[in-house]
């Protein structure tokens, strides 16, 4: 039997579908965090069949997070979502699927040329992210996959419906009927594009706060000695981040300020707050074990510390399932990987130093909580450490936020 001429329509038709259920999907996710508060992530090959993530462990998460899910973040808070331009172009190769599939006259290659360039797009931009998210975020997330195999079932939906159409009449090639009648194509997919695009603008929250509202220092000055460099611009704006080394929250919120490229703008400071019970008395649970030995070596490597936190950061895991078993492990694992704090972690000076950190953020009357941005002493929204940082740290360095509000769209 052969196939139905209509055959590669339907199935464009179905995977630009299934694009359009994907990419609004993570679209809505996105906005839904607009907000400023906390929200389940949809991360399912099948959505709504799975429980939304509510812990912030899924790959998914990760991805919304990072600061490729979205461009312009200096422009307008939070940046303009890639899943939204991708909304689009689904919902265009949707249309175009339904108005080839419902016409009643021949379809020729001439039209499903287009139909080829126009399913490119997406199978282009899905290979640059999925490189993105496995080689820059480290995880890929489920919706993500999902808009990868649409956008290659719509390129293959193309390059059957190019073959299976009838040539190019004689008369058509090269004329200009022919270039009118792409360009009117194109014209439709901008329109596609642009619409959702200036309707989110228009839409989305538009609120105002001032630097300082979210709390300061207290009593800012190092007495103590207690805070290591975290970056090793001197030359900078003046700022601390309340750090615990096997914190993944810390972790992301460092690749977060490292992919902004507003990191040399500052002198970055820490103060270390070990989640660990064995040395935080605030905490009745370790929610990060080896915290404090880590914590530890912090101290100890003086300029060095930032090479020290990279490697904690890079073997969280592994440092946290060691302190489980044996917290001397932990110990051990920094002496190898770095001898010049060997005879200075685990000994009384340095857990004395570490117990004045903490007594430091007692004073400042810190919440339990990792991490936490000041500059100028004043504290960064914990709401705006993620989505919207680079928009806030970038006003807030250009001294934008000195004045009583930062408004933000």
């Amino acid at each position: 039997m052969q196939p139905s001429p209509r055959s590669p329509y339907i199935a464009l038709l179905v995977f630009a579908l299934a694009g359009v259920i994907f990419a609004g999907i993570s679209t809505a996710d996105f906005v839904a965090h607009l907000d400023r508060q906390v929200h389940s992530i949809t991360c399912s090959f099948v959505p709504g069949l799975e429980k939304p993530d509510i812990s912030g462990s899924s790959g998914c998460y990760a991805v919304l997070m990072s600061p490729y899910s979205s461009v312009l973040r200096t422009w307008t808070w939070g940046g303009i979502p890639i899943a939204l331009p991708a909304l689009s172009v689904f919902a265009y190769l949707l249309f175009r699927a339904l108005d080839l599939l419902l016409r009643r006259d021949e379809r020729h290659r001439g039209e499903t040329r287009f139909l080829l360039a126009a399913t490119l797009l997406p199978v282009l931009t899905s290979a640059i992210y999925y490189w993105v998210s496995v080689n820059l975020v480290g995880t890929v997330c489920k919706l993500c996959i999902g808009i990868y195999v649409a956008s290659a079932g719509s390129l293959a939906a193309a390059v059957w419906a190019h073959f299976s159409a009838a040539p190019a009449a004689a008369d058509e090639r090269g004329s200009g009927a022919t270039g009118g009648k792409y360009l009117l194509y194109f014209a439709e997919g901008v329109v596609f594009v642009v619409l959702p695009l200036l309707l989110y603008l228009a839409l989305k929250p538009a609120y105002s706060i001032g630097l300082g509202e979210c709390g300061e220092l207290r009593q800012p000055e190092d007495k103590y000695g207690v805070r290591v460099k975290i970056n090793r611009s001197s030359r900078g704006v003046a700022a601390l981040e309340v750090v615990d080394p096997l914190c993944p929250s810390c972790k992301h919120f460092a690749e977060r300020l490292d992919a902004s490229g507003l990191m040399d703008r500052l002198s970055l400071e820490g103060v270390v707050f070990p989640m660990d019970k064995e040395c935080n008395w605030m905490v009745s649970e370790s929610m990060h074990p080896g915290a404090c030995g880590v914590s530890e070596a912090l101290l100890c490597a003086g300029d060095r510390a930032p090479q020290v936190l990279a490697w904690a950061f890079a073997h969280q895991d592994e440092l946290k399932a060691m302190a489980e078993q044996d917290p001397e492990r932990v110990y051990d694992a920094l002496r190898r990987a770095f001898p010049f704090v060997s005879d200075c972690v685990n000994k009384p000076a340095v857990k004395a130093r570490l117990n004045r950190s903490l007594r430091w953020a007692v004073s400042n009357s810190l919440p339990v909580l990792a991490p936490q941005l000041y500059v100028r002493n004043q504290k960064v929204c914990d709401e705006d450490t993620d989505l919207g940082l680079e928009y806030v740290l970038t006003r807030i360095l250009e001294g934008e936020a000195g004045t009583r509000s930062v408004e933000r769209r």
